[in-house]
């Protein structure tokens, strides 16, 4: 197993775990309630192993056009452009504490009603997670920014820097069934994303703390897991003791897609 050190200082996202509709979200707002970003430290330079041709394909991913246009009420606007970092060294995992019996056609309203939830009822930014996937596996764009792009998220306290979030629509606690479909596509994404940076993974890599909101107190350097539950950077259950158990598997599955031994 490879060590990726990673460094960068930042602070400008601030998360809430919410019950039901948005697990894991986060915003840092100012006196008036307008989103602002806080002032970012220099980092210094991080150490990357030889990385070879180890990227894996993107897989299909929906545009968040078609869960915006979803049936319901007009869905609200961003309330901030994108946000960017130099790159995604960590992808963190979530599930959305929602029901699981919903029909695959319906993910896209699923999607929107999170969306509005975090928008209107939570004065967030935008839509918490980068990506989420529904458990037939379907993969959809989430935050705004870009797929490609290492769009800086607002799901994870205190490490939305250099980090990508995926969340699984559903509530995976333990002894609950997780759909192969969805784990499949987790791989993929993750492959795909940590191939673009140059990460095993199966890698630890090295994140600091933007705030002391987070398990870690700001500025204290961290090592996660290249894929990382999320409840390992906050005080949270999320993604639920069933997917944090299939999250080993997640990472050899990337391994492969990237063509790594």
């Amino acid at each position: 197993m490879h060590v990726v050190r990673r460094t960068r200082a930042a602070g400008v996202l601030l998360p809430v775990c919410l019950p039901g509709l948005a697990v894991c979200a986060a915003l840092l707002l100012s006196a008036d309630g307008a989103p602002r970003r806080a002032p970012e430290r220099a980092a210094p330079a991080a150490t990357r192993p030889a990385t070879g041709s180890h990227r894996a394909p993107r897989p299909p991913i929906v545009p968040r056009s078609v869960w915006l246009h979803a049936p319901g009420p007009p869905a609200p606007r961003p309330r901030a452009a994108p946000r960017y970092d130099d790159e995604a060294v960590a992808v963190f995992v979530h599930h959305t504490d929602s029901p699981n019996d919903y029909a695959c056609a319906d993910a896209p309203a699923v999607i929107r009603n999170l969306y509005a939830g975090q928008i209107e009822a939570r004065g967030f930014d935008d839509l918490a997670y980068n990506f989420l996937v529904d458990r037939c596996g379907t993969l959809y764009e989430g935050r705004a920014g870009g797929p490609e792009r290492p769009v800086t998220g607002a799901h994870t306290q205190g490490f939305n820097h250099r980090t990508t979030g995926v969340a699984a629509l559903g509530t995976f606690t333990a002894g609950t069934s997780v759909p192969r479909a969805m784990t499949d596509a987790i791989a993929a994404l993750a492959a795909w994303k940590l191939g673009l940076a140059g990460i095993d993974p199966r890698a630890t890599v090295r994140l600091v703390s933007s705030n002391g909101h987070s398990r870690y107190p700001a500025g204290t350097a961290a090592e996660f897991p290249a894929v990382a539950p999320h409840r390992d950077a906050y005080r949270t259950n999320c993604p639920g003791e069933a997917l944090t158990a299939r999250l080993p598997g997640i990472r050899r599955a990337a391994a492969r897609l990237q063509g790594r031994p």
